[in-house]
């Protein structure tokens, strides 16, 4: 096995390489539609050309359509739509559990074969898509969604593994998702997490069958602009996207952003698309003025989050190559390890000892609460005494009626609060467990349980986030809160199957009655 020892022989494809997104595909043409209004932004970046770029093109030219009629008109002559999102037709009367078990194969897509006329990766097996807008496999969403699935979907679970290490294999990285507008940024490392779900007694085994797509994905997060070299020689890595324009799945917002900013927009927008693969798109943790997107500084800031997973993932190479007998790999990759930790503690730790994101600018921790600072109990990173200042903050800042605050600022972005998200549930409940906080983790836990099971019963819905002060479904962000959802389903599957004693929330059936659903607490 060639290569296993120095993550600086794997050369990932430069960030502007493979397909074209349909911004640089159409010019002019995709900006005056995303402008105009014409068409829905993601129904616009999602649709399937009907004739050759070059045709279609010309055909602009010619016409030289200009009124949002007029736009919408030469779209839908020249592109195929996708079609609407519609209601999940299911059975009535569905328990909670039953509803998600239900949802899999409404939300699983065959390969994809063939070559995609259009903005979407074809995928060589079958997938789960979160639902909603998001039509495509998102890398994070999927770690959390394959928590939910039992052992009679070993063979879907295996496919989605294999799908992302093709994406590896095929572009350097995992994309944020399996479109040619995500390939120039990915998200949250959760790779060696999901491949140890094949494995669960023995996540070794699994790591060290996939070590190339591991170690090419290190080599991702560890090269580049995405390391920053940090006082004292430490080194640890960023979120970054190398392109300078605006999101196409998101033109007209960030264009609206920078039109209300004096900074350059080539930095804007870099800030921007590094906020979206961190996953957390937006937060006041990348903004200097919480209330001000345009003040947004992701590339600025050394997230906490980000490498309490690279040195998990480092673990599970090192873990991964002794299996397969590689012993200077292991030693290699456990020493990359002990070197992350230790520039952990020496720069992500605050004056209160809690590990947080970092300031590249003042040279200080941010000084922001968020639930990010439990990712270092998640990965095993944390010593004793940090987790339990961990848990205080839990306790003090961010634990809520309805479950766990993002942050404790309400801003309007969709990560803060008053909202909580499923997979950052997961992360703090399995995080504090591990330090021994299992009275705190099955708090958060109930609290959770019982949002996303009064929102059911009051809708017949799960949702993609949850205003967890007043509980409901969440809201905020670019788009308006989508149903199915991927992630949700997965945790709540999982936190039932771990605490038995709240099976009870698994049990809520949908209500006429609102009284009925208002008891569920």
């Amino acid at each position: 096995m060639a290569c296993l020892a120095l993550a600086a022989c794997v050369t990932a494809p430069a960030p502007e390489s493979g397909p074209a997104p349909p911004s640089l595909r159409y010019p002019d043409l995709f900006q005056s539609v995303a402008l105009s209004g014409a068409v829905d932004p993601k129904d616009w970046v999602d649709a399937d050309p009907l004739a050759a770029d070059a045709e279609i093109l010309a055909a602009y030219a010619a016409g030289n359509p200009q009124t949002k009629d007029e736009l919408d008109a030469f779209v839908r002559r020249w592109f195929r739509m996708p079609g609407a999102a519609g209601a999940v037709d299911l059975p009535a009367g569905l328990t909670l559990s039953e509803h998600i078990e239900a949802l899999w194969p409404h939300l699983t897509r065959s390969a994809d074969l063939g070559t995609a006329q259009g903005s979407l990766l074809p995928l060589p097996h079958d997938y789960l898509v979160p639902g909603g807008r998001f039509r495509e496999v998102y890398y994070w969403d999927s770690y959390f969604t394959l928590l939910g699935l039992g052992p009679e979907h070993a063979e879907l679970k295996r496919n989605i593994i294999d799908n992302f290490a093709a994406l590896i294999s095929d572009t350097g990285h995992i994309p944020n998702a399996n479109r040619t507008y995500y390939l120039s940024r990915s998200q949250p490392p959760f790779f060696f997490l999901m491949v140890s779900l094949l494995s669960p007694d023995d996540p070794p085994a699994a790591w060290a069958e996939y070590l190339p797509e591991l170690i090419a994905e290190h080599a991702y997060w560890t090269t580049g602009e995405h390391a920053v070299d940090l006082p004292g020689g430490h080194r640890l890595s960023r979120y970054w996207d190398a392109r300078t324009v605006p999101r196409d799945e998101s033109y007209v917002q960030d264009h609206a952003t920078a039109s209300d900013s004096t900074r350059p927009d080539e930095d804007l927008y870099r800030d921007l698309r590094a906020g979206a693969e961190s996953g957390w798109d937006f937060s006041s943790r990348w903004l200097t003025d919480p209330d001000d997107l345009s003040t947004i500084r992701t590339t600025r800031i050394v997230p906490v989050d980000l490498n309490a997973l690279l040195y998990g993932l480092e673990r599970a190479i090192a873990e991964g190559c002794l299996r397969a007998g590689e012993a200077g790999c292991a030693m290699d990759y456990a020493r990359l390890a002990g070197e992350r930790r230790t520039a952990m503690y020496a720069v992500l730790q605050g004056h209160s000892d809690l590990l947080m994101d970092y300031d590249l600018d003042t040279g200080e921790t941010t000084g922001r609460v968020s639930a990010a600072s439990l990712y270092p109990l998640f990965l095993g990173v944390a010593t004793d005494a940090q987790a339990f200042i961990a848990a205080d903050m839990v306790d003090d800042e961010l634990l809520a009626p309805g479950g766990l605050l993002t942050t404790p600022l309400d801003t309007g972005q969709q990560w803060d609060a008053p909202n909580g998200w499923a997979p950052l549930h997961w992360i703090a409940v399995e995080g504090l467990r591990r330090y021994g906080e299992d009275g705190l983790a099955h708090e958060i836990a109930r609290r959770w349980l019982a949002t996303v099971a009064r929102t059911y019963c009051e809708t017949g819905k799960l949702v993609e986030k949850y205003n967890v002060t007043t509980p409901r479904p969440g809201g905020g962000g670019e788009y308006p809160t989508q149903d199915g959802f991927g992630w949700t389903n997965g945790v709540t599957a999982a936190l039932l199957a771990e605490y038995p004693d709240l099976s009870e929330y698994g049990n809520v059936r949908p209500a006429d009655a609102p009284e009925a659903c208002a008891q569920i607490n």
